[in-house]
């Protein structure tokens, strides 16, 4: 639950039995459920991570970054999951022990899967990779492509269109009727 600073939100009786009839209720803290409930909790989430000097990025909203000379520590927020990134053990700990006076927090330990990307990391290479590969093997299940051939681009390069290019015998009309296109690029361009 979230304070409610800067709006007044006000509740009818029919939002719950519990309360009387011809009456209305100011709120003094957000409710899951509301329209502004997200908003808040994004709010609230900022306030306490800059009073810990955490810096927001201009780009991303969702990123913000902490540095304490040579240690540098980024958290990424989605929604109500975080995911800290730094250069300094003792420093990520602070910040977790931290985080967990400020809200109810789960340590999941080493981030392996998020959002549906996987996380690899080489220490000895000192190298720390992401890939969509899981995602994009389902998507070319989704639409029967799984037996395709890898190419650079997903056409070669200087072909031209047309009508003579479509498909001509009935099962490949067939085939190609199932197929939803537009939801086939979709699923695409989002691993992108």
């Amino acid at each position: 639950m979230v304070s409610l600073r800067r709006r007044s939100i006000w509740i009818s009786w029919r939002v719950s039995l519990l309360l009387e009839k011809n009456k209305v209720y100011r709120l003094q803290r957000s409710i899951y459920g509301l329209k502004q409930a997200s908003r808040s909790w994004n709010t609230h989430f900022e306030e306490v991570i800059r009073g810990y000097d955490f810096i927001k990025n201009d780009c991303d909203p969702c990123i913000y970054k902490k540095i304490s000379g040579s240690s540098v520590v980024y958290l990424v927020l989605y929604v109500d999951d975080i995911l800290l990134i730094g250069n300094d053990v003792k420093m990520l700990g602070d910040i977790k022990a931290w985080l967990s006076t400020q809200f109810s927090i789960k340590d999941m330990g080493e981030a392996s899967y998020i959002l549906g990307i996987k996380v690899y990391r080489d220490r000895s290479r000192r190298m720390l990779g992401l890939t969509q590969s899981s995602y994009i093997e389902k998507v070319l299940k989704r639409f029967q492509m799984e037996n395709s051939k890898r190419g650079l681009l997903p056409m070669s390069h200087g072909v031209k269109l047309s009508k003579k290019l479509s498909p001509k015998a009935n099962e490949e009309l067939k085939r190609m009727s199932i197929i939803p296109c537009a939801s086939a690029v979709g699923s695409i361009q989002y691993a992108i």
